[in-house]
């Protein structure tokens, strides 16, 4: 097409936002996951995987995370808890099996 990079190498850039808002949603859903059965407040979710967790950048990143995760039902939000899901509970014990 005219409008691709004819070598095939493509601009070393900031990652597109949509790649980013996965990349998060892997973070945080993996975290939840390792921690289970233990409770992680949205708080120590932050301290945990955030180099500085007063900066409205990455908590945002991490609040749109977990928002996103809600609305694909991996993960539920009991006040400040945030916890996973029975289905991603499963899809993460079918994946050790798969191992």
């Amino acid at each position: 097409m005219a409008d691709e990079n004819p070598t095939g190498k493509g601009a070393a850039g900031p990652p597109a936002p949509e790649a980013q808002d996965l990349r998060d949603q892997a973070v945080v859903l993996t975290q939840v996951l390792t921690n289970w059965p233990t409770h992680l407040a949205l708080d120590d979710l932050l301290r945990e995987i955030v180099n500085d967790p007063g900066s409205f950048t990455e908590r945002d990143r991490v609040e749109r995370a977990v928002r996103d995760l809600i609305g694909a039902s991996l993960v539920f939000r009991c006040g400040s808890l945030i916890l996973p899901t029975r289905a991603a509970i499963h899809f993460s014990r079918l994946g050790e099996v798969a191992q």
